[in-house]
């Protein structure tokens, strides 16, 4: 089938790829021409493992293609995925601004009847908004049928997430469109389910938010075990145990970060707002996880008292591991508090550095080398749990730290490993370890 796909960022990106690679004829649409010319020579924007091979292959095949022409991009086009970004407004309202102007490029650029499949993540009552939309800007009485098939997609493990998901939502005004989308998807051989479309777009909202409540709720079990002398590992373990509950999200931490928990978590609960209903629990692990991302500060505080003038490295930009990407990351929060308070910031992360380098403003030393980050510093700070950070041996810290300090906000290591270290060392919701005096 002939596919358009407008928007080639993170989800429209992986998308046209995997689309493509099932045997589907995709061109997709952006207005950067810089995206356009990187993509057309096989050259991924955005960091994902396994993309860049796909990319290329299905170029050389020609079954993908990239243009910032909407009335060449949209040419013979059977179906439409919009997969435009939809940020968080101030009030915490998603910004449907990229959806409401791909819809209006849709209506201008057709001139037959066509599925508009919308993969972005908005708000329910979105998808009949745009069909409208598009509708009454059409020429010629020209109308189209709309889709929900919002993304489940985990940044880090996107492509495998595509053709190895737990399932594909279809929401749908009738079956035969269903049936249309069902079809072009079916080589993915994931379990696929049809709705209707208020109930797929609200899947998307209502599983990040139980995902971010399950992040939140270990979170706060790990800020009472520190209290009670219990550990969150151990406890995580029993409660995961549980069939009914699952091991899944219970690992406690700094809180959660990227482009889909924090907006997600916020416009639903405008949404609710809207429809009068006040959303409590949602309110409060959208709380907890702010609390949560300077917890690190607070513990570094009471072992200091001042950090003035101190050089400290900063493991990890990245929201995550296997991602370039600092949306919502803890760091955004935590480095311009260190500095705030007179540390000396060296930070390292083996991917992140140069979309760090756009999003802080403050006067940091950056490298991709972990030994340079822990070199002659007082204190390391753990933010986002890269393989090269988990692995280290930890030796290295009391070799190349000036003090070995470190406060894991990842609980990247077991505690029997750290006991026998000379490492002091701090993490979430267990017992801290400060080593025997030698001598």
């Amino acid at each position: 089938m002939k596919i358009a796909v407008i928007g080639v960022g993170y989800v429209g990106l992986v998308t046209g790829v995997t689309l493509s690679d099932i045997g589907h004829v995709v061109t997709c649409i952006d207005v950067d021409p810089a995206k356009i010319v990187k993509l057309n020579q096989g050259i991924p924007t955005i960091y994902e493992p396994g993309l860049g091979a796909l990319l290329q292959k299905n170029i050389e095949v020609e079954r993908l293609y990239f243009t910032a022409d909407h009335k060449k991009g949209l040419e013979g086009a059977e179906v439409v995925y919009i997969a435009v970004g939809t940020p968080q407004r101030e009030d915490g309202a998603a910004n449907l601004d990229y959806v409401e102007q791909a819809a209006r490029d849709i209506a201008a650029n057709i001139n037959r009847g066509i599925i508009v499949v919308i993969k972005s993540t908005v708000p329910v009552g979105t998808n009949v908004h745009i069909k409208n939309l598009i509708n009454q800007n059409t020429i010629d009485g020209v109308r189209v049928q709309i889709a929900s098939n919002p993304e489940f997609l985990r940044e880090g493990s996107a492509i495998k997430d595509t053709f190895h998901g737990d399932r594909i939502v279809i929401g749908t005004e009738d079956k035969e469109t269903a049936d249309i989308l069902e079809e072009i998807n079916k080589p993915f051989n994931v379990p696929i389910l049809k709705t209707d479309i208020a109930s797929s777009e609200m899947i998307k909202y209502s599983s990040n938010a139980f995902l971010a409540t399950k992040i939140s709720f270990i979170n706060e079990i790990a800020n009472l075990c520190e209290s009670l002398g219990a550990n969150v590992e151990e406890v995580a373990r029993g409660m995961g145990l549980d069939h009914r509950i699952g091991p899944d999200f219970l690992r406690a931490g700094i809180g959660y970060g990227g482009s889909c928990f924090p907006k997600d978590t916020n416009a639903l609960v405008q949404l609710a707002g809207n429809a009068r209903h006040e959303f409590n629990l949602l309110e409060s692990v959208i709380e907890v996880n702010n609390n949560q991302q300077v917890l690190l500060i607070d513990k570094i505080m009471s072992r200091f008292g001042t950090i003035e003038n101190k050089k400290v490295a900063v493991l990890g930009l990245a929201f995550k591991p296997k991602t370039d990407d600092l949306r919502e990351s803890p760091s955004l929060v935590m480095i311009p508090r260190l500095a705030e308070l007179g540390a000396n910031i060296i930070a390292y992360d083996p991917i992140a550095v140069p979309n760090a380098r756009k999003h802080l403003s403050t006067a940091i030393e950056y490298t991709e080398s972990l030994d340079e980050a822990l070199r002659d510093t007082d204190f390391a700070v753990i933010i986002t749990d890269w393989p090269e950070v988990k692995t280290i041996d930890l030796s290295a810290f009391s070799k190349l730290m000036r003090t070995p300090v470190v406060f894991d906000g990842r609980n990247c290591y077991s505690l029997d490993a750290v006991k026998k270290s000379a490492v002091e060392y701090y993490s979430i919701g267990r017992p801290s370890h400060t080593p025997e005096p030698i001598g």
